[in-house]
């Protein structure tokens, strides 16, 4: 059964030190590789993680849209959870300027509300923009590594959004971390923490 499916050890497989656009494309290859029973048990399992964080006091959170067919983790299911069980906490999704590499920063009303973009990202159409403070910020990645830092597909959106941020930085990653990210530059922001399929790593500790 798929329930009793889990991913075998070389999806969790830590790779070497290494600059990012060879992580980047090792773990999109590795994404590729997933069956769709894999990944949906994936989703699954970090649904089960996400399930196990501290809510209390948060009343936002903005929560990144996937590109499904890129096996990006699939956030849907972390907000059907959020609207049925914190129906208090406001749900935020951004909409890309990809002129200025900015977003805008919408109340998610519903999935008839979205369309995808040129690069197949769902979008809010709403003008509704959100004026409030964050409380936790979800973070797209490609990859992590072991001090907090993550890889993205290289436009830098995240790290200018969060920049002087004091929202909680939460990454998503459907595999483990690679041992450390050697270009790492000085504006790239750092995780708080990182949810994976097998447990939940904090950067703070």
């Amino acid at each position: 059964m798929a329930s009793e499916w889990f991913p075998k050890p070389s999806f969790f497989y830590i790779l070497a030190i290494m600059l990012k656009s060879a992580i980047r494309k090792q773990a999109l290859q590795q994404r590729t590789a997933l069956s769709e029973d894999e990944f949906l048990v994936l989703n699954q399992l970090l649904l089960a993680q996400f399930k196990t964080l501290d809510f209390s006091g948060i009343k936002s959170i903005h929560v990144f849209l996937p590109i499904i067919k890129k096996r990006e983790p699939d956030t849907f299911l972390l907000i059907n959870w959020l609207q049925e069980n914190h129906p208090h906490v406001s749900i935020v999704v951004p909409r890309a300027n990809f002129e200025d590499h900015s977003m805008s920063h919408h109340l998610f009303r519903s999935k008839d509300d979205l369309r995808e973009n040129f690069y197949h990202i769902p979008e809010p159409q709403t003008t509704e923009i959100f004026e409030g403070q964050l409380d936790m910020v979800l973070v797209p990645l490609l990859a992590f590594d072991k001090e907090g830092y993550r890889v993205g597909y290289g436009k830098g959106f995240y790290d200018r959004f969060l920049s002087g941020s004091k929202a909680q930085k939460i990454g998503i990653s459907l595999f483990g971390p690679v041992e450390k990210i050697l270009d790492v530059h000085e504006s790239d922001i750092r995780l708080d923490l990182c949810i994976t399929p097998s447990g939940i790593i904090n950067f703070k500790i």
